[in-house]
């Protein structure tokens, strides 16, 4: 690769980290995805950029399907080699993008992983100790045991009741829950914000933990959730504790936070079969991907979160 070559690929990083607000993730993601594709082009006698071409689009992706790589990483291998050349359409080193038209191997598509309703009733339908009483003259001490319950009852609820992808749930500061209007401001994939609903279920375990928080929390701590040691929990540590509670209040499947999110979408359009409703409250920005909860037979209820959701308002004989 020369310099010319490699002064594109450096551009485009930096027009991805600074325009596009990438993650670590997946910078690394296009980073071992181009790596294999200017491998590809110094097999090939391609020198510059400007001479690409959609043949050679397909022989690369071929290549690579040939060589064992199976398709949906192909598809990937596709998707990151499109982002760069319209990159450097947009740049004028290009006059047109190579890829477009490329079609990647089909491969089948694999149906989310979710609870049923009874099963997540009985994953969450679980009574933490109370907040002790404290007066100034007797406190009762809060126990770490506690606290930590009831944060992983909050974390579950919400991520249930809103749709969060654990990464968004980590990022939560305290300021981004509404109680009082019942919302959460959630910073989504490209830094896109949106503002989802939140069930009073996760409302009043939410209320409970924000009682806890001033006992665990490390100084000028601003995480809405924060581990034993007072600091922001990380994303496998969330993980870890959704696998715990899991396994101590007996669902009889794995649970990771993602199948709480790919539950809350499929209870709603069960519910109510508003795919786009759905497709905002999650955060989608293709609805081709919203449509993967659609082989569920829809029952068209209402088109609100509040009537649709099974944990968006507490029935009179339940808890």
């Amino acid at each position: 690769m020369d310099n010319h070559q490699s002064l594109w690929l450096d551009k485009f990083f930096i027009h991805l980290s600074d325009e596009r607000r990438c993650s670590p993730r997946t910078l690394e993601s296009y980073r071992h995805a181009l790596l294999k594709f200017t491998l590809f082009c110094a097999q090939h006698a391609v020198a510059d950029w400007q001479t690409l071409t959609s043949h050679q689009i397909r022989a690369f992706a071929a290549a690579h399907h040939r060589g064992g790589l199976n398709a949906r990483s192909v598809q990937h291998l596709l998707s990151v080699v499109r982002s760069f050349c319209a990159y450097l359409v947009r740049e004028g080193v290009l006059p047109s993008n190579p890829v477009v038209g490329v079609r990647a191997p089909r491969s089948p598509r694999k149906l989310p992983k979710t609870l049923s309703v009874d099963q997540m009733g009985a994953l969450l339908d679980v009574q933490p100790s109370p907040v002790p009483p404290q007066t100034s003259h007797s406190p009762v001490p809060v126990t770490a045991a506690n606290a930590l319950q009831v944060r992983d009852l909050a974390m579950l609820e919400l991520m249930y009741s809103s749709g969060l992808r654990l990464s968004e749930l980590t990022h939560l500061e305290c300021t981004d829950v509404d109680l009082t209007d019942a919302v959460v401001r959630v910073l989504g994939k490209g830094n896109k914000a949106r503002i989802v609903p939140v069930g009073s279920y996760a409302i009043a375990v939410l209320q409970r933990w924000l009682q806890y928080r001033p006992t665990l929390i490390a100084h000028n701590e601003t995480a809405l959730f924060v581990g034993i040691r007072g600091a922001r929990l990380t994303p496998r540590a969330v993980q870890m504790r959704v696998q715990q509670w899991a396994a101590t209040h007996g669902t009889g499947s794995h649970v990771h936070p993602h199948m709480l999110r790919h539950s809350f979408a499929s209870h709603l359009l069960e519910s109510s079969g508003d795919l786009r409703a759905v497709q905002e409250l999650l955060g989608h920005a293709d609805l081709s991907t919203t449509q993967i909860y659609t082989h569920l037979d829809f029952q068209h209820l209402a088109n609100v979160y509040d009537s649709t959701h099974p944990r968006a308002k507490k029935r009179t004989n339940q808890r």
